[in-house]
This record gives structure tokens, sequence and C-alpha cells, in this order.
């Protein structure tokens, strides 16, 4: 039988996590090492102390990083590294099963051949708002779907869209492609998948395979994470601009308005507004941060962590060790 490892990067981990640890390990699919990727081991040894926590187990693995390591794409790069299984989960540390059968029915289509990604339905918690839990909805419906080159007509960036909150990848295919390309300040996964789908090679979106996972963000997150979701695109115009992805959100925005009229929760429309405009405006300045002052980044990023590394290799590479920390000598009274 094939083997599965799950991958968890986690930071400042809290109680939800031994849960998930728990109902990982009462999989119908067992996984075969689960491989945490920490950041920072001062907040996991806070967790686990005075706890039965036994990270020598035969299934658990656990390695440490520090938080100027991190990155989404090389951070999960590493988790993979540390796994020899022929398919491996990954996971967020707010991704809560289902229920027992979410290996089993993740990796069916990568077992099947069918295709060489595989992603989770999304349900919201129950601390979710009517907002928040429409948007899952229309992310994550209750029908599967196989996305391939042929699909990119009828749907677009849509084809490409992936979430490595919980899904399941072939290791062969993942090795080929060359995995996750790094550094990433978003999207690592939605990258992927354009590399996948490129190669001939097939997306599935597996609603039987179930996570909860939701967020209440501030208008102030949505602004900082619509900030990196910019960036990310402007890094990669290769895949958003051929498909751009503004069309899809006003669609979602539109949706979502209709129905909490309906619902009779139009109270909420202001509220909505006022959160899309964040994203979009936090969008949009992502999409030009090349025009803007690296002080005025760091004040709209939600991850400061990753332009530290990014500012550094820029200012290393502009630096001439002959002439001096940038100035030039020879031109100096």
């Amino acid at each position: 039988m094939s083997t599965v490892d799950v991958i968890l990067p986690i930071y400042r981990p809290g109680e939800e996590f031994l849960h998930i640890l728990e109902l990982l390990k009462k999989q119908t699919r067992k996984p075969h090492r689960i491989i945490v990727m920490n950041t920072e081991e001062k907040y996991f040894d806070n967790l686990v102390y005075g706890k039965k926590f036994d990270d020598d187990a035969d299934s658990l693995r656990v390695y440490h990083l520090a938080k100027s390591e991190f990155d989404h794409a090389g951070t999960r790069n590493k988790g993979v590294k540390h796994s020899t299984a022929d398919y491996f989960v990954l996971m967020t540390m707010d991704a809560v099963p289902a229920d027992d059968k979410l290996i089993e029915h993740l990796i069916a289509p990568l077992e099947r051949g069918e295709a060489v990604v595989s992603y989770a339905r999304q349900l919201p918690k129950d601390d979710a708002g009517p907002i928040e839990r429409y948007t899952r909805s229309f992310n994550y419906p209750p029908e599967s779907l196989l996305k391939g080159a042929e699909d990119l007509k009828r749907l677009g960036i849509k084809t490409f869209f992936c979430s490595d909150v919980c899904a399941a990848y072939d290791r062969k295919t993942f090795d080929a492609l060359g995995g996750f390309e790094e550094p990433a300040i978003f999207n690592e996964d939605m990258i992927f998948a354009h590399k996948a789908v490129q190669a001939g090679r097939k997306i599935a979106y597996t609603a039987d395979a179930s996570v909860y996972h939701s967020h209440n963000y501030t208008a102030r997150e949505q602004f900082r994470r619509n900030f990196d979701l910019g960036v990310s695109q402007a890094d990669h115009p290769e895949i958003f601009e051929a498909y751009p992805s503004e069309g899809e959100g006003i669609r979602m925005v539109k949706k979502t308005a209709a129905y909490l009229w309906k619902h009779k929760k139009g109270y909420l429309v202001g509220k909505l507004v006022v959160h899309s405009g964040a994203k979009y405006i936090g969008y949009r300045l992502g999409k030009r941060y090349k025009k803007l002052r690296y002080g005025t980044v760091r004040r709209c990023t939600s991850n400061p962590a990753y332009w530290n590394r990014r500012f550094r290799k820029f200012a290393a590479s502009h630096i001439d060790a002959t002439k001096g920390y940038g100035r030039n000598p020879d031109k100096e009274s």
C-alpha cells in the first residue's frame, strides 16, 4: 500500500493544534509520519510543557526554525524533504479534520491517477459570521471538481485555485516539477497548481474530504492579507496577467450581498462593503509594491519577516565590497 505523510507548518500553536494531532492519529488512512515544521521553539515548548507529549513517537517528527527563516514555500519544501512517503498532505494548524476519513478521501484522486494535487473542502467553524460562512460555501461548494488545461476558458483563474490549508500532493510529480517556487509571500499552492496544469496534469477539488477552517478577520487584517496577495500576483505575471482574479472577486462580493439580503441580514452589507474595500485597496497596492517605499511596504504587509529577508538580499546584490557599503571612495573628498 502507498504511504502518506502529513506536514504541518505551525507558529505559536494552541490547544487546537494538539486536538488536530489526535484527530490525525485516528484517521482510517493513518499517516506514516506527521511532520511538524515549528516556527520559534519557545512557543512550542510553552504549549507542551507539563503535558504528555512525546515527539519521539514513531509517527511524529518536530523540526524547529527561527521566525526569520519562515517562508510559505521554503518551509513547506523543507517539510517535504523530511518525508519519504508516496503522497504528502499539507495542512495548517487551524484546519480541523471534519471526520476520520479526511486523508482517505483526499488522496483517492491521486491513487486513482486522476490528479497530482487534491485539496479539501473548507467548512466554517462555529464562530464564523454570515459573511465568512457564505465565502466558504462560494469557494468550497459541496460538489467535487477535476480541473485541467481544457477548463481554462470556462474557469479562468479558478482552474489553478488550490489551498494548502489542506491539500495532498503526489510526491513524484511534486519533485519532477521542482516543488514550490521560493521565496513566496503567498499563493505557493496556486503557483504550483499552475505549473501542474501547464504540464498537462490535473487538480482535484475533493469535496468529501473536509476540514473546519474559517477566520473572522478585521478590515485591517483583510487589507494586509490582500496586499500580500497582490504582491504574489505581481511577482508572477505569467499566471495572473493572463488569468486575472479581479472578476472572480467582484462576482463573490455581488453574490455575498445578494445572499445577505435574501436571508434578511442586510445590516451586514455595510460591513461587506468596508471589508471588500479594504481587500481591494490592499490588493491594488500589493500589485504596485515595486513603486512603494520599503517602509510603506512593511506597514502594509502581514509578513514583515519576508520583506526583511528580501531587502537584505536586494541590498547585498547592490553593494560593491571594494567600494564600501553603498559609497564610492573614488568620488569622495
